[in-house]
């Protein structure tokens, strides 16, 4: 459960870190849905070999913590530290917890589906036009060469007037 829709008019909630006791993952969950909060804890599929045969499996992006969204005006945040389950709300110092930036809840949002399941970014293929968004080249555009079976993308970069022939991550990479 992710909040309510921006279209409803309202103002987003602000969303809070809160740790959670070891095993205690569905317990604090549930107890605080119950208490009609909304929590998000992106997973990520994870596929491993064992005992010959390939296992995908959910694992937590963030595991020991989720997020909880709440209005702060309210106060509920006391409330949340003593929920069964949860150790407690990620704060500096004595004082109350503080939002995570928006920023980066934004950006997991974008990535994930109404599961909570992380998607994988769109495949690029050759010929997309791209921008670098990290490493030495951030900020250069391109377009894509070549793309790997091992997920490179191979691109061609102009430098010192030569066209060069560079592997970046495909994280690394916005599609224009």
């Amino acid at each position: 459960m992710k909040g309510l829709p921006a279209h409803c008019g309202l103002p987003p909630l602000p969303w809070f870190l809160v740790q959670i006791k070891p095993n205690s993952f569905q317990i604090a969950r549930r107890n605080l849905e119950r208490q009609k909060l909304s929590v998000f804890s992106p997973q990520q599929a994870e596929t491993r070999r064992t005992a010959g045969h390939f296992k995908t499996t959910l694992r937590h992006l963030f595991p020991g913590y989720l997020f909880t969204s709440f209005d702060p005006e309210s106060g509920p945040w006391r409330t949340i530290n003593h929920t069964y389950g949860v150790s407690r709300m990620v704060s500096f110092g004595t004082q109350a917890p503080r939002p995570v930036p928006s920023g980066i809840m934004s950006a997991l949002f974008a990535r994930c589906d109404d599961a909570d399941l992380i998607q994988p970014p769109a495949a690029l293929i050759a010929g997309d036009q791209v921008q670098v968004t990290a490493g030495p080249f951030a900020d250069f555009v391109t377009t894509v060469e070549n793309v790997s079976p091992d997920r490179r993308i191979w691109v061609l970069l102009d430098i010192l007037g030569r066209a060069t022939k560079v592997a970046i991550e495909p994280e690394d990479l916005k599609r224009l």
